[in-house]
C-alpha cells in the first residue's frame, strides 16, 4: 500500500469512528444517546489506536495535517511529501464523515436540532471567542506533537505504541477538550465540514463556515511549534525555523486578539465529537 492511501484511509476510518461516537450520543433513537464526554474521549482514543494499527506500517499513521507538519518542521519527515498526505488526511475525513451519515441514515431526521447535526461533524466553541478558541486548539495541538514525538523517543513492548498514543488523545480530550471539542487537527473538522455542506443531511442548517478556520488555523500553528519544540528543546537542534514560527504565531494571535469578533452565538453550535 502506498503510504499516500494508507493515509487516506486511516483517516477515513478514524473519523468514522469519532464522529460515529459524535452520532452515537447526539442523535435521536441511538441507545448511546447523552453516554457523555468520557465515552467520547475514549472512543475518540481507541479511533486513533486503531487507525494507527491500521496504517501504521505503511505511512506512519499521521492522520492529521498539523502532525505532518510538526514532523516535518522535526525534521523527521520529508517535506516533500506533505502536500501528498495532508490532501489525503483531507479527502479521508469527507468519506469518514459520509460513513457516519448513512449508518445513521434514518436518525437525522429524527433529530430535530441542526447545530447537534452538525456537532456530529463538526467541532464548535463552548463560548465563543476567538482569540481563546485559537490559542485552546494551538495549545492541545501543540501538546498533542510533543506527546507523539515524546512517545516515539521510548523503548514499548512491540505493538505498544499506537495505545499509548491513543490515551495521549484520552489525556488531552479530558483536560483541554471542553472548549473546543479538541479538534487537534484539520482534516478532523474540516473534511467532515465539508461533507456536512454536501450531504443531503435532513434539516442540517449551517455548516457555521465562520468557525471553520479556527480548528485549521490553530492545530496547524500548535503542531508547528510542537515539533519545533521538540527538535529545539528535546533533540538540542537550534533552527531559525523555531523563531520565524513563533514570532508568525504571535502576529496571528495579536491580530486574533485586536480583531476578532465573537462569533454571532445563533450561530454557535454544541458540538459532542472531537
Amino acid at each position: 500500500m502506498s503510504p499516500v492511501l494508507a493515509e487516506f484511509l486511516g483517516t477515513a476510518l478514524l473519523i468514522a469512528l469519532g464522529n460515529g461516537v459524535g452520532a452515537g450520543v447526539t442523535l435521536s433513537k441511538s441507545y448511546a444517546k447523552d453516554a457523555g464526554w468520557i465515552v467520547i474521549t475514549f472512543a475518540w482514543g481507541f479511533a486513533v489506536a486503531l487507525s494507527v494499527y491500521a496504517v501504521g506500517q505503511f505511512s506512519g499513521a499521521h492522520l492529521n495535517p498539523a502532525v505532518t507538519l510538526g514532523l516535518a518542521f522535526d525534521g523527521s519527515f520529508a517535506w516533500a511529501d506533505v502536500p501528498g498526505y495532508m490532501i489525503a488526511q483531507l479527502l479521508g475525513g469527507i468519506v469518514g464523515a459520509s460513513i457516519v451519515f448513512v449508518h445513521y441514515l434514518p436518525h437525522w431526521a429524527e433529530t430535530k436540532d441542526p447545530a447537534a447535526k452538525l456537532g456530529v461533524f463538526a467541532t464548535s466553541p463552548a463560548i465563543p471567542h476567538t482569540f481563546s478558541n485559537v490559542m485552546s486548539e494551538l495549545i492541545a495541538t501543540f501538546l498533542l506533537v510533543v506527546g507523539i514525538l515524546s512517545i516515539g523517543a521510548n523503548t514499548f513492548s512491540d505493538g505498544l505504541n499506537p495505545l499509548i498514543v491513543g490515551f495521549l488523545i484520552v489525556s488531552l480530550g479530558m483536560s483541554f477538550g471542553g472548549t473546543t471539542g479538541y479538534a487537534m487537527n484539520p482534516a478532523r473538522d474540516l473534511g467532515p465540514r465539508i461533507a456536512h455542506f454536501l450531504l443531503p443531511i435532513a434539516g442540517k442548517g449551517s455548516s457555521n463556515w465562520g468557525y471553520s478556520w479556527i480548528p485549521v488555523i490553530g492545530p496547524i500553528l500548535g503542531g508547528s511549534l510542537g515539533g519545533l519544540f521538540y527538535r529545539s528543546v528535546f533533540s538540542g537542534k537550534d533552527t531559525p525555523a523555531f523563531v520565524v514560527v513563533g514570532l508568525v504565531t504571535i502576529v496571528i494571535l495579536g491580530l486574533c486578539y485586536r480583531f476578532g469578533v465573537r462569533p454571532n452565538k445563533s450561530t454557535s453550535v454544541k458540538s459532542k465529537s472531537a
